[in-house]
C-alpha cells in the first residue's frame, strides 16, 4: 500500500468518525429531550415545560450540525473536485443557516424564559 492509498484510507476513517460523533450528539439530544419531555411533562402540564427541553435539543442539534459539517470538510479537504466543492457550498450553506435560525431561536427563548421568571418576581 502507497502513501496515497494510506490517506485515502486515514481520510474515510476520519470522516466516518466525525459523521458518527455528529450523528451520535444529535441522538443522545433527542434522547435526553424525549426523556425529560415525558419526565417533565408527567409532573406538571405546563407549556413553560417545554422551552428548557427545546432550548436543550437545539444545542444538541447545533453541536451535531458542526459535527457534520466538519465530516464534509475533511471529506472534501484530501481530493477536491468541482463537483465535491459545489456540493460542500451546499451543505455548508443549508447548515450554517439551520445552525443560525437554531441560535436565533434558542436566545429567543432564553429571553422569554428570563422574562417569564422576572414576572414571577415582581
Amino acid at each position: 500500500m502507497d502513501l496515497d492509498e494510506l490517506l485515502r484510507q486515514g481520510d474515510r476513517v476520519a470522516v466516518a468518525l466525525v459523521e458518527i460523533a455528529g450523528a451520535l450528539v444529535i441522538f443522545v439530544g433527542a434522547c435526553w429531550a424525549a426523556l425529560r419531555f415525558v419526565v417533565e411533562g408527567s409532573r406538571r402540564r405546563s407549556a413553560a415545560v417545554l422551552t428548557p427541553i427545546r432550548l436543550s435539543l437545539g444545542r444538541f442539534l447545533t453541536l451535531g450540525l458542526e459535527f457534520q459539517l466538519a465530516a464534509d470538510i475533511l471529506r472534501t479537504a484530501f481530493s477536491p473536485t468541482l463537483d465535491q466543492i459545489a456540493r460542500l457550498a451546499a451543505i455548508a450553506t443549508i447548515r450554517t443557516a439551520l445552525n443560525f435560525v437554531l441560535r436565533r431561536e434558542t436566545a429567543q427563548e432564553k429571553r422569554e424564559v428570563g422574562e417569564a421568571g422576572t414576572e414571577r418576581v415582581t
